[in-house]
């Protein structure tokens, strides 16, 4: 009987503890910022939980995207399969444990590759866990070529920051 009051009040210790950081992220981490896409030449809206179209970014919970998506690269029209090639950077995302910004590689409109620019790294739990989600990350949007890939068990917010920033590249792209 003793042990199920203590397990009990265990578990409801951290539900309230788990609802409360919740409830300080979403409320903290919030916030919305006009970006601009230059490849495109066009601004977009980011802001949480939206769907932007081309040449703007979204972002989810607990992160809020600043800065600007910018490209390097040409593309050709004229033909039915898309010829975009180039150097593509993601919006800044910023999450509570810091900075988040991807940049992708683009030869014949696909992706080549995907490179981190920034990761969280505010401590060495949260540079941990980049260390470990980003090749996990890479690995997913080079086989799925979009970021529309599951997120990292453990590394959430970095994982919604990273395919954030991912997504706006793609956009520049206009992939």
């Amino acid at each position: 009987m003793k042990i199920r009051g203590t397990v009990a009040a265990a578990l409801a210790s951290a539900g309230i503890l788990l609802a409360g950081w919740q409830t300080g992220t979403q409320a903290g981490g919030i916030s919305t910022v006009a970006s601009s896409t230059t490849a495109t030449g066009t601004t977009g809206a980011t802001g949480t939980g939206a769907s932007g179209s081309s040449g703007s970014s979204s972002s989810s919970g607990t992160t809020g995207s600043s800065g600007s998506a910018s490209s390097s690269g040409s593309t050709s029209s004229g033909s039915s399969s898309s010829s975009t090639s180039g150097t593509y950077k993601g919006n800044t995302v910023q999450t509570r444990f810091g900075p988040v910004q991807v940049q992708i590689t683009v030869a014949n409109g696909k992706i080549t590759d995907v490179t981190a620019l920034q990761l969280t790294n505010t401590d060495g739990k949260s540079i941990q866990i980049s260390n470990r989600a980003a090749p996990l990350l890479r690995s997913k949007v080079l086989a799925a070529q979009s970021a529309n890939v599951q997120t990292v068990s453990g590394a959430t917010i970095t994982s919604d920051a990273y395919l954030t920033s991912l997504q706006a590249a793609i956009d520049a792209a206009n992939l």
